[in-house]
């Protein structure tokens, strides 16, 4: 039998990581077959030596997105006790630091090895479907590669509309026309920095927030650029905007490809460029399924069942 304990910032946090009447403590005693208890504002963990190290990895994982998102609920407790009984924790991954006291770390297998390949490869093509923290993870480890110079400028790109790029129609300068197509990137990075701080590298042309059709002539040196929403790019598009990349530069693509807007008959960019540039240098492609879905609990079984996957009772 092994002993473990795991420190508490406080009582409040330890009354929400044990749910109320201790509803979550039970459940992670009854799937890790461990005793769990609390003794001078720490939680002390006992049981066979396996059993002990993930129940500890489970509690580091809640306390984790206790920091992140402020609150615990049952569906988060499944989803991290399941993550570590298929030995997938976040914490198998160093944390991308965004900030002096802000972390952030990928929470499945499919996320580690995404963010694995934005570390060692230049151009990342990551594929999966809503909700796997495509663009999340992008936009963090480009706020973490500016907060440590190893670019000086961030460019985020999106088709600005689902099957082409006219945007004359909507109200407004550039900007506004294009903020409602970027909404899920600008959401991430203001999750990321404060709002004063991401204005001004705005307006100094430090974040850049361009829709596609603008990128077209130009080579961006020392730049990190996220192409958003790729499965509707066409093949030209996305060629041209793969071929902006300059000195220093790193890029990252994403996209659903089950989930293409394109007129019939269009190959999507993403789609050609996952078969095109397989084993190219300096190129990695990621493919992310609905066991990485990291948003509520019912998106993944809406997933499967668009994708004809048995459902799931419960």
């Amino acid at each position: 039998m092994t002993e473990t304990s795991i420190a508490v910032v406080d009582s409040r946090s330890l009354v929400a990581l044990f749910g109320a009447c201790d509803q979550h403590v039970r459940k992670i005693r009854k799937a890790l077959e461990v005793e769990i208890g609390t003794r001078d504002g720490k939680i002390h963990i006992e049981g066979p030596a396996d059993a002990v190290a993930r129940a500890t990895t489970v509690f580091h994982e809640l306390q984790d997105h206790m920091r992140r998102h402020g609150g615990l609920g049952d569906e988060d407790v499944e989803r991290v006790l399941r993550e570590v009984a298929q030995g997938r924790p976040a914490s198998s991954c160093a944390a991308i630091r965004v900030g002096n006291e802000r972390e952030i770390r990928p929470r499945t297998a499919g996320q580690v090895r995404f963010v694995d390949a934005m570390r060692r490869a230049e151009l990342v093509m990551c594929a999966g479907p809503a909700g796997t923290g495509k663009t999340y993870l992008a936009v963090a480890m480009a706020v973490a590669a500016l907060r440590q110079q190893e670019i000086r400028k961030i460019v985020l790109v999106r088709p600005a509309v689902e099957a082409g790029e006219s945007l004359g129609f909507l109200p407004g300068d550039l900007q506004a026309k294009i903020n409602p197509y970027l909404r899920p990137i600008l959401d991430a990075l203001r999750e990321m920095m404060e709002y004063d701080l991401m204005k001004r590298y705005q307006e100094e042309d430090i974040i850049e927030i361009s829709p596609l059709a603008y990128m077209r002539g130009r080579t961006l040196n020392q730049a990190f650029m996220i192409l958003d929403e790729a499965q509707n790019t066409t093949v030209a598009q996305m060629k041209m905007f793969l071929t902006r990349m300059g000195e220093g530069s790193r890029i990252v693509v994403s996209g659903d490809t089950t989930q293409v807007d394109l007129p019939s008959g269009t190959r999507s960019g993403l789609i050609d460029a996952l078969a095109r540039l397989h084993g190219l240098q300096g190129v990695a492609a990621v493919e992310l399924t609905a066991a990485d879905i990291v948003r509520h609990p019912l998106v993944q079984r809406i997933v499967d069942a668009y994708d004809g996957r048995p459902k799931k009772r419960g």
